[in-house]
C-alpha cells in the first residue's frame, strides 16, 4: 500500500509525534513519510527561490503577502510530495535503506533523543550539515541531525581512541575530520558495487599506494573556485583501518608535522591542516572548527 505523507510538516509538534508513533509501528513506512517530508521541504525552498528571483514590486508587496504566500508555498509543496512528487523521496529511501540508514533514521524518530556515550553533541549548537569537500550524494532529512550525528560520534570513537593511543594523534581531531569529509557518515566514498570504502577521511590514493581503490567525483578548488574532477581514493576492509591509516599518516608524513605541533590547540589543529594543503577549499579550517564546536570540542 502506497504510504501517503501527512498534510503536516514534520517540523508541527504533533505531526512529529504521529511520524515518531508510525517510526515504533512500522519503520518502513516512517522511512518513506520522512524521506516525503525532506521532498516536501525541498521544493518549498525551490518555490521560495523562484519567488525571489520574480520582480516583487506592486501594491500587495509589503511583508504580510509575503509571509501568507509562504505559507501557500509550503503547503503547495506539501500537496505535491503527498502524490507521486518528483522521485527525490523514492531516491532518498532507496538510498538509506542500501546504506543502512533506515533503521538508524527509525530509531531517532522513536527515540527523539541524542545516544549517550562519547562525544556527545551540543543540543544548543545549530544543526551542522557540512558539504564534504569530497563526496556529492544525497543526505538524510536535516530535521534528524542531532540523532544521526551522535550516532555516528558514538560508532567511530572507538576506533579514534585506538588510533590515537598508539600513534599520538588527538582523537577528537579524527572524529571531527571523519564527520566533515563524509557529511557525518551520510555521504561516503562508495566502492563500485555500492558498498562503502571506510575513507572517511576524503585521502586520496597516489602512485605509492597499493590497495583498493575508489573513484569518485570530487568537488576541488582551483584558485578559490569550484571544479567537478573524478579522483580515485583509498579503499579499507573496516573503518577501523582507515582511522589506522589516517592516524600514520598524519604522525609520520612531514607535510604535516605542524599538526602535531598543535595538538594541545583544536583551531591550531585545523589552521596547520589547511596551510598543510590537506584539502583545497579554501574554507576547510572553518568548517572543521564548526564540528568541533558542534561536538563540544572547543566551546
Amino acid at each position: 500500500m502506497a504510504v501517503q505523507a501527512n498534510p503536516a510538516l514534520a517540523i508541527d509538534a504533533k505531526a512529529l509525534g504521529q511520524l515518531k508513533l508510525q517510526a515504533s509501528k512500522t519503520p518502513d513506512q516512517a522511512l518513506k513519510a520522512a524521506a516525503q517530508q525532506f521532498e516536501a521541504l525541498f521544493m518549498s525552498m525551490m518555490l521560495k527561490s523562484m519567488r525571489d528571483a520574480t520582480p516583487q514590486d506592486g501594491v500587495m508587496d509589503n511583508e504580510q503577502t509575503r509571509m501568507f504566500t509562504g505559507m501557500l508555498d509550503q503547503q503547495l509543496a506539501q500537496n505535491m510530495s503527498s502524490g507521486r512528487g518528483i522521485g527525490l523521496a523514492d531516491m532518498l529511501v532507496k538510498q538509506l535503506s542500501q546504506n543502512g540508514q533506515g533503521a538508524a533514521l527509525s530509531s531517532a524518530l522513536r527515540n527523539h533523543q541524542l545516544a549517550p556515550g562519547g562525544f556527545n553533541l551540543d543540543p544548543k549548537s545549530p544543526s551542522l550539515d557540512p558539504q564534504s569537500s569530497t563526496i556529492n550524494s544525497p543526505a538524510v532529512p536535516s530535521a534528524y541531525n542531532a540523532a544521526t550525528q551522535q550516532d555516528f560520534v558514538n560508532q567511530m570513537t572507538p576506533h579514534a581512541l585506538k588510533a590515537g593511543s598508539s600513534s599520538g594523534v588527538p582523537p577528537e581531531l579524527m572524529l571531527s575530520q571523519a564527520a566533515l569529509e563524509s557529511g557525518w557518515g551520510k555521504r561516503q566514498i562508495l566502492m563500485p558495487d555500492g558498498t562503502s570504502s571506510h575513507n572517511l577521511f576524503g585521502i586520496k590514493a597516489g602512485a605509492n599506494w597499493q590497495g583498493k581503490v575508489a573513484e569518485v567525483v570530487t568537488t576541488e578548488y582551483k584558485n578559490g573556485v569550484a571544479q567537478k574532477k573524478v579522483e580515485k581514493f583509498r579503499a579499507y576492509d573496516s573503518y577501523e583501518e582507515a582511522f589506522r591509516d589516517y592516524a600514520r599518516m598524519i604522525s609520520s608524513n612531514p607535510r604535516y608535522a605542524g599538526v602535531m605541533q598543535q595538538s594541545g590547540s583544536p583551531i591550531g589543529m585545523a589552521q596547520a591542516l589547511q596551510n598543510a594543503g590537506y584539502a583545497t577549499d579554501p574554507r576547510y579550517a572553518e568548517k572543521l572548527v564548526s564540528v568541533m564546536r558542534r561536538m563540544n570540542i572547543i566551546g
